[in-house]
C-alpha cells in the first residue's frame, strides 16, 4: 500500500497555490530544488503528472485530488489536537472560495471570531465559486448554488440584497425619462468581471432583456461604490455598502424599491466538517445579522 509523504503533498499544494516553485519554496522554507525533488518523487510514486509546469504552475485533476486530501488531513489533525494538545501541528490553513461583496461586507468579522486557523481566500463570483469546491481546490465555499454536491453539505445563509444605484446627477443625465431600453444601451454601467451578471439580471427584471450594457470593468466592491458616487456609472451595489449613501441622498436607486436578492450558501466537504465547525458557526451568526432572510 502506498504511503503518501506529507512533505511531498505540502510541496504539491504550495506549487499549485503559489503558481511557482520558488514561491512554494519560500513558503515551505526549503530550496526550489527540494520542492522540485519532492514533486518529482510524488509523481513517480503516483505514476502520473501532478503539476503542469508553466506560468503559473497548476495542478492536474489528480494533483487537485491529492491537494484536497492534504487539506482534509491537516484539518483532521487540527481537530485531533483539540483533544490531544501535544499533537498540535500549528494553525491549519483553510482555503475557501468567497465572493468579493461578501468579503467586503460581512465575512471578515465572521472569520475574526475564529482562532487557530489561517485563511487562504479565493475570490470569485458566487455563481462559479462552487466550481472551486467541485475541483477539490478549496474545502469550502460561499456560493449561490444550494447543491447538492457529492461529498459536501450545504447550509443556507440568507440573501445579499443589491440595488441599482447611481448618483443623482448621473441619473438625471442618463435617465431623464426613466430606465428605458434606449437609455440602458447608452448609459455606462459597471461590471466586476466577465462572470458578473448582476446588472443584466436586474435589467431583465425590468423587462429589458435585450439590453446590451456599455460597461466599465473594475474588480473591486469598494470601487463600485466610489464609481457610482463619482457619477462614473451605475451598478448593482449591496445595501450593506450603500445604505448610508442612499439615506443621505448621495446615491439613488435607478428605479425605487427594486432590490435584487442573491441567495448565498455555505458549502463544505463532509470530511472537513468537524474542523470547520467553528467557522461554520461564525459564518451562520454573521449571516443572520447581515443578510436578508
Amino acid at each position: 500500500m502506498l504511503m503518501l509523504d506529507p512533505a511531498q503533498l505540502a510541496a504539491l499544494a504550495a506549487v499549485h497555490r503559489r503558481g511557482a516553485f520558488d514561491l512554494a519554496a519560500a513558503e515551505l522554507h526549503v530550496t526550489p530544488s527540494a520542492v522540485s525533488q519532492r514533486i518529482k518523487a510524488l509523481e513517480e510514486a503516483i505514476g502520473t503528472l501532478l503539476i503542469r509546469r508553466g506560468t503559473p504552475c497548476t495542478a492536474t485533476e489528480t494533483g487537485l485530488r491529492l491537494i484536497r486530501h492534504h487539506d482534509e488531513i491537516a484539518l483532521l489533525e487540527r481537530t485531533l489536537a483539540q483533544d490531544l494538545p501535544a499533537l498540535a501541528p500549528g494553525p491549519a490553513t483553510l482555503r475557501i472560495a468567497v465572493n468579493a461583496d461578501s468579503l467586503a461586507t460581512w465575512v471578515i468579522p465572521a472569520l475574526a471570531r475564529t482562532e487557530g486557523l489561517l485563511f487562504d481566500l479565493v475570490i470569485d463570483d458566487q455563481d462559479v465559486s462552487q466550481d472551486w469546491l467541485r475541483r477539490g481546490d478549496v474545502v469550502a465555499a460561499i456560493t449561490a448554488h444550494p447543491g447538492p454536491l457529492q461529498g459536501c453539505d450545504t447550509i443556507p445563509l440568507g440573501a445579499l440584497r443589491y440595488r441599482a444605484t447611481a448618483s443623482p446627477a448621473y441619473r438625471d443625465r442618463w435617465f431623464p425619462d426613466g430606465v428605458t431600453l434606449d437609455a440602458l444601451t447608452r448609459a455606462p454601467a459597471l461590471t466586476f468581471s466577465d462572470k458578473d451578471q448582476l446588472q443584466t439580471r436586474w435589467a431583465a427584471t425590468r423587462g429589458l432583456t435585450r439590453a446590451a450594457l456599455p460597461t466599465h470593468r473594475m474588480a473591486s466592491s469598494q470601487a463600485f461604490v466610489d464609481a457610482c458616487l463619482a457619477g462614473l456609472a451605475w451598478g448593482m451595489n449591496p445595501d450593506l455598502l450603500t445604505a448610508a449613501h442612499l439615506a443621505d441622498g448621495r446615491l439613488v436607486e435607478l428605479v425605487p424599491d427594486t432590490p435584487l436578492d442573491v441567495a448565498l450558501h455555505w458549502q463544505f466537504t463532509r470530511l472537513a466538517a468537524p474542523a470547520l465547525a467553528p467557522v461554520t458557526e461564525a459564518l451562520r451568526h454573521a449571516a443572520a445579522q447581515a443578510l436578508v432572510k
